[in-house]
């Protein structure tokens, strides 16, 4: 094979493994909420248990990205990419066998660290590998993988819970495979970091954003909010809201709202990645504020068909929304700061993805599960639509 045809493959290798784990990562992220009724259901968990279950994994990714998200600028990519697969199928294992509320905690808390480790590497990664003859493709596949493996792990795992005797085996067994693999397959790659030592006292939270960059994030920040806050809410709400108040009789029922949400998402992303930063921004806010609106008009009308054709739009704002901040951001951002970057990002949308799960827990006693998503959508319509205005204040730049 020629030297030239083995030089354009490695990159193209590096990228597609680094889109595979990103996927991989966000549909271990989902896939077990599709457990949470049977597990509350065995443990006799109150909705804020739950709700708690699922925010511990946000604020333990959370505590991560601020302490380590940008690890991988300084030893490389492959080695917290390696520590963080190994560290997921732990946190796999111990989901998998929880017999009690503190080991289920304790599972999901050593999930989101594993997720921390991985996610802002993975993102650096795919950056590191983009083409130069395609340039804003890693922005794109940053969006669209999470995206992606969000809807693919809910609704595989939602068909796995209603087909087979032994769903749990066949989704956390295979996951904590494919994670084991990844940890080893990842030096299939070439590194393109050059390592540093790390001084006594450098691993401390970390949130910075470069100068250049401080107004354009400033303007995306309640984009990134509203986007991420719908999506925490679906995966930690969205099975039993489907279930109480649409009548869904399978878990099916429920994956697809999760999968409808996010393949809108990639849907959109890919017809308008090609656009400017500031038309995909825009787009990504109207649609959540509409698509929010119409999702609390199809609670009130209890009509599954216009919920999910709801969701749909509201799933296309999403993607399109932090696809828009990641297209505004990037080309601004220099090879040593990414990791750093989306390390920040990623940390505004996870507690943006754990507090209001938070809120939803403690609003469900006194408001229901309807009333809770409708009042927290009004919210939502709200800043989407604060977030569109201040975007469009923001003038387009090369």
């Amino acid at each position: 094979m020629p030297a030239s045809c083995t030089r354009r493959r490695i990159p193209r290798r590096g990228f597609a493994l680094a889109l595979a784990a990103t996927i991989l990562t966000m549909a271990a992220a989902s896939a077990p909420s599709l457990f949470y009724p049977e597990i509350a259901d065995r443990l006799a968990l109150t909705p804020v248990a739950m709700t708690l279950v699922f925010a511990v994994y946000a604020f333990t990714l959370l505590a991560a990205l601020l302490y380590l998200g940008p690890l991988s600028d300084r030893l490389g990519r492959r080695p917290v990419v390696t520590v963080g697969s190994l560290l997921l199928a732990v946190s796999l294992l111990m989901f998998w066998t929880a017999g009690s509320l503190a080991v289920f905690l304790a599972a999901r808390a050593l999930q989101g660290v594993a997720a921390g480790l991985l996610i802002p590497a993975l993102s650096a990664m795919m950056i590191d590998f983009e083409s130069a003859a395609q340039s804003h493709v890693a922005a794109l596949w940053n969006t669209i993988g999470p995206m992606i493996g969000l809807g693919g792990g809910a609704l595989g795992a939602a068909i796995l819970v209603d087909l087979t005797t032994d769903p749990e085996v066949a989704v956390f067994g295979s996951l904590t495979a494919a994670f084991v693999l990844l940890a080893a397959t990842v030096w299939t790659t070439p590194e393109l970091v050059d390592r540093s030592p790390i001084a006594r006292g450098e691993l401390r939270p970390h949130f910075r954003v470069p100068p250049q960059l401080r107004g354009m994030f400033a303007a995306g920040v309640p984009a990134i909010v509203v986007g991420w806050a719908t999506n925490g809410l679906f995966l930690a709400l969205g099975t039993g809201l489907v279930r109480e108040e649409f009548g869904g009789s399978t878990h099916t029922h429920a994956g697809i709202v999760i999968f409808v949400l996010a393949i809108s998402g990639v849907t959109a992303s890919l017809l308008l990645y090609r656009r400017t930063a500031r038309t995909i921004s825009l787009y990504g806010t109207s649609a959540l504020a509409i698509g929010t609106a119409a999702s609390i008009g199809a609670l009130a009308l209890h009509s599954y068909p216009a919920y999910v054709a709801s969701v749909a739009l509201v799933g296309s704002g999403f993607g399109t929304a932090f696809l828009g901040v990641l297209r505004t951001l990037m080309p601004h951002t220099g090879s040593a700061e990414r990791a750093a970057v989306m390390a920040v990002i990623y940390t505004v949308s996870y507690l943006a993805f754990g507090v209001p799960t938070i809120i939803a827990g403690l609003l469900v006693p006194q408001l229901t599960l309807a009333g809770t998503m409708i009042t927290l959508g009004a919210v939502i319509v709200a800043v989407s639509a604060a977030a569109t205005l201040l975007r469009s204040r923001l003038p387009e730049r090369g």
